[in-house]
């Protein structure tokens, strides 16, 4: 769910108290969300299981000198539609170098900030500029 709709269900709640059968049919709603929300995680943890489990055989059959290491994770990936092909193969090449470059951005500690006051330019301190249309 969303910010807006706890928000709704909020303000439903506090302008509604007087009648309980809708906060009942509300609480059920909820519950149900929920369920469903439990059931999404459920099924992305078997997945992320399954792919773990898989990439994991293929380091450990590589390392045993099998002749084909990839055949647990192809089979993994094919299971969910997911082999790449044809020219997939350069942009997924691509997303995973730059992906790699942004994790390392991560574990980069965060510049500290000098103690002493930066010496600013001017500043723009308008506020009522409106923009034309």
């Amino acid at each position: 769910m969303t910010r807006s709709e706890f928000d709704d269900i909020r303000a439903h709640i506090a302008a509604e108290a007087g009648r309980p059968g809708d906060l009942l049919q509300l609480a059920r709603e909820l519950l149900d969300d929920l369920e469903q929300v439990r059931m999404r995680e459920v099924a992305l943890r078997t997945h992320y299981l399954g792919l773990l489990t898989a990439a994991r055989a293929t380091v450990a059959a590589e390392d045993a000198g099998d002749p084909v290491p990839t055949t647990f994770l192809r089979h993994e990936l094919d299971k969910h539609g997911q082999l790449p092909s044809g020219e997939q193969v350069q942009r997924i090449l691509a997303d995973a170098a730059t992906a790699q470059r942004l994790l390392a951005c991560l574990d980069e500690p965060a510049p500290r900030q000098s103690s002493r006051k930066a010496v600013r330019g001017p500043r723009c301190g308008g506020v009522s500029r409106t923009l034309r249309g």
